[in-house]
């Protein structure tokens, strides 16, 4: 059982692009509830809880990713 590398450093990419999103989206709704009386609080609160959820998604795609890489199988490769 060979961990497939290439895979792996996908996942580790996503887990990269997971923390990003944990970061911002935070940092979007505090601005969006700071600023309620802005115009554009309800547009900002919105893309806020859809990078939350992105984040998520993310989140459980990069551990998929890497248990593949870890567990999965190995495609045949002609040689």
């Amino acid at each position: 059982m060979h961990t497939d590398k290439d895979i792996l450093v996908k996942g580790i990419k996503y887990l990269g692009y997971t923390v990003v999103l944990m970061f911002s989206s935070p940092i979007l709704i505090y601005q969006a509830f700071k600023n309620q009386q802005h115009d554009l609080y309800i547009p900002v609160l919105v893309v806020g809880f859809i990078v939350g959820l992105g984040a998520l998604f993310m989140a459980f795609w990069a551990i998929k990713t890497i248990m593949d890489s870890l567990f999965g199988k190995k495609k045949n490769r002609k040689q």
